[in-house]
């Protein structure tokens, strides 16, 4: 399920559920997201600083939870990630949310919520937050792509081939996000279901060894075996490791190895600028040819 999309005037409420943020990176999106013709809101404690966190437990749990059950609320930005939200995902209360879905939108910690959103089957974007809103130009292609999903154009990429990339074409629910948080969930109750599904993965600052540990334990559980395809985003500030004998593209590639669905390396998603939005929990195509790679919905 797709959330109404946004018209002019509606509130989106800037919330803080993982790392402490700087202010003024929320003073820049709510200067942005106004100029889109949106009221904007934020909670209470969404500039709060608790160590490493947005707040303490409760006062994260007290934004989020108010955020997806008031009315007036159409749409949730997390104002960045970090870490904090496996703290308090079993807290949360979904019902409301369940009846009446609103868009949310982050990246990396907030995969969390991205799973557990996609699990009651209904649509999330991975995208751009509120640093990317404050210090890139509003006519940049992340922050325009997102401002035109969010009103109701939904995106069709189509990029160039990768070396590496496996042909063919498939059709299923795109999941997925930030590799290592989704390996924290591995088990749980917001572990994804991979069944006919498209996975997005990305990662940050980890090293190669410790991906292909993530990789195998999808690979040995079943889990790669299961998807309709595979869509590699960006692997930020991850050495190489010549002891591993291969980059991290060919250790992705190699836990693939003997499944016959399309996989696509270099999606322009993840840790970096060039952060383009995609709908998560929705049904997609991908099409991967010699000559090109093509994502819609």
């Amino acid at each position: 399920m797709i959330p109404e999309f946004l018209k002019p005037s509606d509130q989106l409420r800037i919330i803080s559920p993982s790392g402490t943020i700087y202010p003024e990176y929320i003073d820049g999106a709510k200067r942005v997201l106004t100029d889109w013709g949106l009221q904007v809101s934020e909670g209470k404690y969404a500039r709060t600083e608790y160590g490493r966190f947005a707040g303490t437990r409760e006062e994260r749990i007290a934004d989020l939870q108010e955020a997806l059950d008031d009315p007036t609320v159409q749409a949730i930005l997390c104002s960045r990630g970090g870490y904090g939200v496996a703290q308090i995902i079993d807290k949360i209360d979904f019902s409301r949310f369940e009846k009446s879905p609103k868009w949310l939108i982050g990246f990396s910690d907030i995969t969390i919520l991205h799973n557990a959103i996609t699990n009651l089957g209904i649509a999330s974007i991975h995208g751009i937050m509120a640093k990317y809103l404050t210090e890139f130009p509003a006519d940049s292609e992340p922050s325009v792509r997102l401002k035109k999903m969010l009103f109701g154009e939904l995106p069709a990429y189509s990029l160039s081939a990768q070396e590496l990339n496996k042909t063919g074409s498939s059709t299923g629910k795109l999941t997925g996000g930030n590799l290592s948080v989704l390996m924290g969930l591995r088990g749980s109750q917001y572990d994804l279901k991979y069944e006919n599904s498209i996975l997005f993965v990305e990662d940050i600052a980890e090293k190669p060894y410790h991906i292909d540990r993530m990789m195998q334990n999808l690979r040995i559980s079943g889990a790669l075996g299961q998807l309709s395809g595979l869509v590699v985003g960006q692997f930020s500030d991850c050495d190489e490791d010549p002891l591993m004998m291969q980059t991290i593209q060919e250790i992705i590639l190699n836990a693939v190895d003997g499944y016959d669905y399309p996989v696509c390396f270099n999606f322009p998603a993840g840790h970096v600028d060039y952060n383009l939005p995609i709908l998560l929990g929705e049904k997609a195509n991908l099409s991967v040819t010699k000559e090109r790679t093509e994502l819609s919905y």
